[in-house]
């Protein structure tokens, strides 16, 4: 038996990171994380934007309370910001993009920075070489998130409160036994009396190692490209509101991606050729760059529990044992307020007035 923290947090990437940072304010804490390096899957791999009215409505208000989060965190941390300015346009480009961007634009009504709608004029002004297109929205308060940039943040903090980080540590068994968890690894054996679950795609997977219900997490693979082109001044992100693509300026290329959802086992997700194909394919027929080929490309897993919302906490029978899990794309624009809440429900200590979202709205239980 090797230590013997106050809280063990599985999972290395965006969300573990977060919230063993959180934690390590008032515990001590292990960071468990099972590959040789951290954040070399979703975390490494994400398109890392920050737009307000983005996903559910839990969703919505954690990122809306990571506005101010974001900078504070910074200052805290000593380190440089972690958003740049980014415009954001909507487009509908046929009847069933508007019906989308109807729906969207209701439920963007009640953020105080969501995006409000445009002409299709408007929107074609707003985003320079934009053809044919119906109607759209715009934001001026989103942008480009340093999602390697705030995970490391998170792991040099955590290891200056204290704790400690340990890679190549994949999960071998979990057993609960007189008030603790006993957590078997490749690396060594820890017990806590909480260990939390923040295994990104591998959540269930772990949970079933240790004999708890899983949580229906689904891990879907997003494929994104970048393909050199010529971008035009004022380039913004564009997002087609019918989900089919969406594309934003990457240097001196243009970063791109179908959209696509496809259900995937947990593991290193490599992209499709066909899926790659069709992102080059749908942006050039929005936007005539030029688009030929592609400087590289990758995927990623984006796990999302049945109602999309987080999941974070524990089931009453399996008290000790924390789901920090199904962030879906939403883990680095959510993740001070969404990370506050985890070591909130984790401590038990009260959870920030200003995370706007109660532990029984991202509780497994719910499900």
């Amino acid at each position: 038996m090797d230590g013997f923290p106050d809280v063990i947090v599985i999972g290395g990437g965006i969300a573990g990171a977060s919230v063993a940072y959180e934690i390590a304010g008032t515990r001590s804490v292990l960071l468990l994380e099972a590959e040789s390096s951290l954040a070399v899957h979703s975390t490494g791999r994400s398109a890392a934007t920050y737009i307000p009215g983005h996903g559910t409505a839990v969703f919505r208000a954690l990122i809306r309370a990571s506005a101010p989060r974001f900078p504070a965190l910074a200052e805290e941390l000593g380190v440089p910001p972690f958003l740049r300015p980014l415009t954001v346009v909507w487009a509908a480009f046929d009847e069933h993009g508007e019906r989308e961007l109807q729906h969207l634009l209701a439920e963007w009504a009640t953020e105080p920075d969501g995006p409000h709608a445009l002409t299709a004029a408007e929107t074609a002004k707003a985003c320079p070489g934009l053809r044919e297109v119906r109607s759209g929205a715009i934001t001026e308060a989103a942008a480009d998130a340093d999602a390697i940039g705030l995970h490391g943040a998170y792991v040099r903090g955590l290891r200056r409160q204290g704790g400690r980080v340990v890679q190549g540590a994949r999960v071998a068994a979990i057993a609960r036994a007189g008030g603790t968890w006993r957590v078997e690894t490749e690396a060594g054996t820890w017990t806590a009396p909480d260990v939390v679950d923040a295994a990104g795609s591998w959540a269930d997977a772990v949970a079933a190692l240790a004999g708890v219900p899983q949580a229906g997490l689904t891990p879907y693979r997003r494929t994104i490209a970048v393909s050199p082109c010529t971008l035009p001044d004022g380039m913004p992100m564009l997002i087609d509101a019918a989900e089919r693509f969406y594309c934003k300026p990457e240097g001196d290329a243009l970063l791109l991606s179908p959209g696509d959802e496809t259900p995937a086992e947990p593991g290193d997700a490599r992209p499709d050729e066909l899926d790659v194909a069709l992102a080059l394919e749908r942006v050039e027929e929005a936007l005539h760059l030029g688009l030929r080929s592609v400087r590289t490309a990758w995927a990623g897993l984006r796990t999302f529990a049945p109602d999309r919302d987080p999941v974070v906490g524990a089931f009453p029978e399996f008290p000790g044992f924390h789901f920090f899990a199904g962030q879906g794309g939403s883990g680095i624009e959510s993740a001070p307020a969404l990370a506050a809440l985890g070591a909130a429900v984790v401590t038990g200590a009260p959870v920030p007035a200003d995370v706007g979202v109660r532990p029984d709205q991202v509780s497994p239980a719910r499900l």
